[in-house]
C-alpha cells in the first residue's frame, strides 16, 4: 500500500518547471513543462487553478471548491487528483 502524501493541513504547490495557464487553442487549462504540455480536464483544472494562484492547506481548498460547487461531496475526489498529480511529478507540498 502506497504512503499517502496530502492530508487536511498540507500546502500543495507547482512543482518547479511547471507553469499552469488557460490555453484557448486547446479550450482548456494546461500545465506547460519544458518536455511539452498536459491537457487538464475541467476537474483539474480547477484544482490546479486554486492551488496556483495562492498557497492553502488541502482543507481550505476543498473547502473553497465546496463553496464554487454548490456544497459538492468532492474531498475524495481531491485527495485522489492531489496523489496522482504528485504521482506525475505536478505538484509537491510545501
Amino acid at each position: 500500500m502506497s504512503e499517502t502524501i496530502f492530508n487536511a493541513d498540507s500546502v500543495p504547490v507547482l512543482a518547479q518547471g511547471y507553469r499552469f495557464q488557460w490555453e484557448p487553442a486547446q479550450d482548456c487549462f494546461v500545465l506547460l513543462y519544458p518536455e511539452g504540455m498536459v491537457k487538464l480536464n475541467p476537474a483539474a483544472g480547477e484544482i490546479l487553478k486554486r492551488v496556483n494562484e495562492k498557497q492553502q492547506t488541502v482543507a481550505e481548498l476543498i473547502v473553497e471548491l465546496k463553496e464554487a460547487f454548490n456544497g459538492a461531496e468532492l474531498d475524495d475526489d481531491v485527495y485522489r487528483f492531489l496523489e496522482e498529480a504528485h504521482g506525475n511529478s505536478w505538484i509537491r507540498t510545501e
